[in-house]
């Protein structure tokens, strides 16, 4: 080596430090906007319903918000990013197993996007978020609280609903827990920082099991998830009979 490439030397990695590790785009920002809008969503119900209106109005807006992110993300599981496809990161029994044993046995293997089992959190916590705002549609006190769809429906719907509604909710809770504490411990002891990623979109660059980096999603795509996502909502409802504007 020559005098001169040994002086360039410090000054190359000097520049390497400051630049930090590469990362690689693990979720574009449509996918991350429904995440923490949801989040933010179904919080804001749960305040609602002890802390809103006397008739719940707050509440049924939030439900209606909810369902229309919730009609986003499943539109934007069909046409988004690569790691926000359903058919991305949803694996069957076999590889949700094996990657739990391999988190046991420490044989862990490293995913971009969701792995196995993440997958399959991200699908029931949908389920019970969008059956629980279903449900909400159809749901009266039978004095001042009655639902979008509660003068449309039978008796035996409304009576359905409201019970629902309330059973849901507990399951929901718990889902939401699990899910919490699972993203907190994965990211202090699994080596992969899930909820700053989700935060950034971005997770180092690694040899990881799916993909070595993300495909983002269109912005003209979303919007226009967006827009069919509302209109199925809240046209639905007019056209089913109920009252979308509550």
């Amino acid at each position: 080596m020559s005098q001169a490439d040994i002086s360039r030397a410090p000054a190359s990695a000097g520049l390497a430090s400051q630049a930090g590790p590469a990362t690689v785009l693990a979720w574009d920002l449509p996918t991350r906007l429904a995440k923490w809008t949801l989040a933010a969503l179904v919080g804001l119900a749960f305040a609602s319903k002890y802390y809103g209106d006397v008739g719940l109005v707050w509440h049924m807006w939030n439900g209606l918000a909810i369902l229309t992110v919730l009609v986003f993300r499943l539109l934007w599981g069909l046409v988004g990013g690569s790691t926000a496809r359903f058919a991305g990161f949803l694996r069957g029994p076999v590889a949700a197993m094996g990657y739990l044993r391999g988190l046991v046995t420490g044989r862990k293997v490293a995913y971009l996007g969701h792995n196995p089992l993440g997958g399959w959190m991200t699908i029931a916590l949908l389920a019970a978020v969008g059956a629980q705002a279903v449900a909400g549609l159809y749901t009266t006190d039978d004095i001042i609280v009655e639902g979008p769809m509660v003068a449309a429906a039978s008796s035996e719907a409304v009576s359905l609903g409201s019970m629902l509604h309330q059973r849901i909710y507990p399951v929901l809770l718990g889902l939401i827990g699990l899910h919490v504490v699972a993203n907190i411990a994965y990211s202090l002891f699994g080596g992969d920082n899930l909820v700053k990623a989700m935060v950034t979109g971005r997770k180092p660059a690694a040899a990881y099991a799916d993909r070595a980096a993300a495909t983002p999603g269109s912005i003209l795509a979303a919007l226009a998830c967006l827009a069919v996502a509302a209109a199925i909502v809240f046209g639905g409802i007019a056209l089913a009979g109920g009252n979308p504007f509550p």
